[in-house]
């Protein structure tokens, strides 16, 4: 497909058909959120590990209290006090009472709590003044029961189940490793930030804005910054391969003069999968293999360049990651003005914000302008897909979020 454009539904199935998750490994709880689960797991064990009570009351034999009201209280004996944790054990008898706070195990021979509420105190003794509720027990394995499934490989960990998994038993959880992602920015006009800045020049703001996003998804950037150097270039993929498990490029991605990468990555060996996609922003991504690992070529323009991304290259390194749908979330919105486009085989990217109100949610699209100021402050990107040239106000249509 050298050379040619193809569609973008295309683009990202090649690009999910090359990607494969990464090795997993084993993590700990902590340090799970977040991460996709490598396999199913199950609970070990069951939690509760024994009927215990869901209130501070009285532990009490049902039947004692079946009448009881607060004319007509029942007297029981109090035996003792159990509390959360507690090591003892105090068997019921009929006519008799254990005092249990919440969380505390049921004792021998009870069979409901009698919330503190429905309970006057005496010395010794307690006048129950309604019926007991064996709801107030929480059962053994009412959480999880072991052996029960509790994470599904593919799932996204979050803070909860990380503390389900821990209540089922687990103190490791296997999940794909993230990936390791080398960001290269080429160009003669570009320099790192920190560094004095040469009249005519800017600052690398592309390649801090990827790593930006790797850092949102778990993944660890690893920068550089070369100059138009045929070799310089060469040198800094090879390098960035060896220690790598994806790379992204910023610039160079056209057939210009001084659009170097492609030709860079030909001599490294890397097999090209497509180079040019029918999007706007972001029309002359490429994607290819090298070492089995995946290579996308991004335009150097802050809007075709987060895009490119944000539409290509992002679905792959989630997929990379595990996640099995590596694409960003979408919402229904209501569009706030018109879009049009030139060419209808092309989809067309607008970045925009989200107006939260009464009912859906308004898109409020941005100009296309080519500078990063313009996208800075964009909460959602809408799109007209291939097929259309144009979306009218007030139509429902699906945007992706970005926050």
């Amino acid at each position: 497909m050298k050379g040619t454009y193809i569609g973008l539904e295309e683009a990202l199935r090649l690009t999910l058909e090359h990607v494969t998750p990464l090795p997993y490994e084993d993590v700990s709880l902590v340090e799970c959120v977040g991460r996709i689960a490598a396999s199913d797991l199950d609970a070990m064990i069951d939690s509760p590990s024994t009927d215990t009570s869901r209130k501070d009351g009285y532990a009490v034999v049902s039947g004692d209290v079946a009448g009881a009201t607060a004319i007509h209280p029942v007297r029981l004996q109090v035996l003792g006090v159990m509390a959360a944790g507690c090591e003892h054990d105090i068997s019921l008898e009929p006519g008799t009472a254990v005092r249990v706070l919440t969380g505390a195990r049921i004792p021998p021979g009870a069979s409901a709590v009698v919330s503190d509420e429905f309970v006057r105190k005496g010395k010794g003794d307690i006048l129950i003044e309604n019926c007991a509720e064996p709801q107030n027990i929480l059962p053994r394995g009412s959480d999880v029961r072991a052996g029960t499934g509790v994470l599904r490989k593919g799932q996204q960990i979050s803070p909860i189940m990380a503390g389900l998994l821990a209540v089922a038993g687990h103190s490791r959880v296997p999940v794909f490793r993230n990936p390791l992602v080398g960001i290269l920015g080429t160009g003669d006009e570009i320099f790192a930030p920190g560094q004095p800045l040469p009249e005519g020049k800017l600052y690398a703001s592309n390649i801090i804005s990827l790593a930006g996003w790797c850092m949102k998804y778990g993944m660890i950037p690893s920068l550089a910054i070369v100059r138009d150097d045929p070799s310089a270039i060469h040198d800094t993929l090879r390098q960035l391969a060896a220690r790598s498990d994806a790379i992204l490029t910023s610039g160079g991605a056209g057939m210009g003069d001084y659009d170097l990468v492609a030709h860079a990555l030909g001599q490294l060996g890397w097999m090209e999968v497509f180079h040019r996609v029918r999007i706007g922003p972001g029309k002359t991504v490429g994607f290819g293999m090298l070492d089995r690992k995946p290579i996308f070529i991004l335009p150097g323009g802050p809007p075709s360049n987060a895009m490119a991304f944000l539409q290509v290259a992002l679905p792959g390194l989630l997929a990379l990651s595990g996640h099995p749908e590596p694409r960003l979330p979408t919402i229904k919105a209501r569009l706030g003005s018109p879009l049009t486009k030139g060419d209808p085989e092309w989809t067309d990217f607008f970045f925009g914000t989200l107006i939260f109100g009464d009912g859906l949610p308004e898109f409020r699209p941005q100009k296309k302008l080519s500078r990063l100021a313009t996208i800075a402050s964009a909460t959602a990107i809408a799109w007209i897909p291939e097929g259309h040239d144009h979306l009218p106000e007030g139509a429902i249509i699906r945007v992706q979020m970005l926050d």
